[in-house]
């Protein structure tokens, strides 16, 4: 059976690791990054960070639209993209199903359940994602594709090769 979580928490990972090597090449090759991309990207890890607080009960390290730069994000991604997927590749059915309470960033506080969270996280980062290829587009510069079909034709593909013989 395919875990659903499971594979959009290594999606998230990917695209985030895909996202952050564009922006990388943009660098190098002299392109400066929009602001506003890299504020909404900022976005997109530390709301990670937030989430893996509230799940663990740890304060954050982040506040949700703390800005970081190049070198911010990748730090971030180290931090939080491989921890959410382990967290939601090594929970039970009890901790799918536990509610945990928690206050927003606007003072409001909600309960939700934890498998609603591991949906959450990176549907949320791809909407963010999508955000910022707009900015990089409106500042001349190509976006790169991150959408999930994309990462499962690449995982097929890595698969596919695994399969093949050597000679």
């Amino acid at each position: 059976m395919i875990n659903t979580n499971e594979k959009l928490g290594a999606y998230n990972v990917w695209a985030n690791a895909t996202l952050l090597g564009h922006l990388d090449k943009l660098v190098a090759g002299g392109a400066t990054l929009p602001a506003g991309g890299l504020r909404i990207f900022s976005h997109v890890l530390n709301a990670q960070a937030i989430w893996l607080g509230r799940l663990t009960a740890t304060p954050s390290p982040v506040k949700v639209w703390q800005e970081h730069d190049l070198a911010g994000l990748h730090h971030w991604h180290e931090q939080t993209s491989e921890r959410f997927q382990q967290y939601v590749n090594s929970a039970d059915d009890a901790e799918l199903q536990r509610l945990i309470s928690y206050t927003n960033s606007i003072g409001e506080t909600y309960t939700s359940q934890v498998s609603d969270i591991f949906t959450h996280v990176p549907v949320h980062a791809n909407y963010h994602r999508a955000q910022v290829a707009k900015e990089l587009r409106a500042a001349g510069l190509e976006p790169i594709n991150t959408d999930f079909i994309t990462y499962c034709r690449e995982l097929s593909a890595k698969e596919a090769l695994a399969d093949v013989p050597s000679l």
